[in-house]
């Protein structure tokens, strides 16, 4: 029987060779999708992942060789063309350029607020090593910064968590270890989501969480945060649904 860590390691299936263009309202897949009773079963069955643009552009976003890549301009957010409540996400990332910045939004109402460029949910951090290098904030210790650059988890937009490992004063979770490469080279994340909880492994070890996560369910976002980032390996495994109620659940979208 496949046990669950050969499945995160599978390398993605789907992208036809070449370059990847897109239409002018444009959405793509990219990565793929199981359930877990598929994996248990043997009887898995990969589907593609559809993402779906909220606020970038079209030269934002291309595919070639496997690998997703992002310029990072403008600042915005592709979402998942479906809601999730219970999964396990693998994805690999590395940012291109020094103090690079981007992340994965979880349980998403994948909709800026005016005048505003990114979503709601919990944000899964991506940052490179040189980040407060190119951003100073003296406000903030050189240990938690250190802490912060390596996975990172918090609320954004309103959605409120309980971080496992506070920064500060703040409602922001740290890194228990600094286990993330800088930029040029690849980092992995597998984040697993359970009914308002999340525990965030990075390159092989599970180093941050937050609990009691206002919102539980919703979409997944990649973010573009002005610096270039690739992408490769993407993979959801739903687990079984939870009781999340509506007012823990993201508006769906059409």
């Amino acid at each position: 029987m496949k046990t669950l860590s050969n499945v995160l390691l599978v390398s993605l299936l789907f992208i036809s060779s070449g370059e990847t263009v897109f239409s002018q309202n444009f959405e793509f897949t990219f990565g793929h999708e199981t359930r877990l009773t598929e994996v248990i079963s043997e009887t898995e069955e990969a589907r593609p992942v559809k993402w779906i643009n909220i606020n970038t552009k079209e030269d934002t976003w291309s595919i070639k060789d496997d690998i997703l890549y992002c310029t990072g301009w403008p600042i915005g957010v592709m979402r998942s063309e479906k809601q999730y409540e219970n999964f396990i996400l693998h994805i690999e990332w590395k940012h291109m350029e020094q103090g690079g910045n981007s992340g994965v939004f979880i349980w998403s109402n994948a909709t800026p607020p005016e005048n505003k460029l990114l979503p709601d949910g919990v944000e899964v951090q991506m940052l490179e090593h040189d980040y407060f290098v190119v951003n100073p904030r003296p406000e903030i210790s050189d240990t938690n910064q250190k802490a912060y650059v390596h996975g990172h988890l918090f609320g954004v937009g309103g959605v409120e968590t309980l971080p496992d490992n506070r920064m500060g004063n703040s409602n922001r979770s740290n890194s228990l270890e600094n286990r993330t490469y800088g930029r040029g080279h690849w980092n992995e994340y597998v984040v697993v989501a359970v009914d308002g909880v999340v525990k965030l492994s990075v390159n092989g070890k599970i180093v941050n969480g937050i609990s009691q996560a206002s919102q539980k369910k919703g979409y997944i976002c990649l973010e573009s945060e002005g610096g270039e980032i690739h992408f490769r390996n993407i993979r959801i495994i739903e687990l079984p649904s939870g009781l999340a109620s509506a007012e823990q659940t993201a508006p769906v979208l059409e």
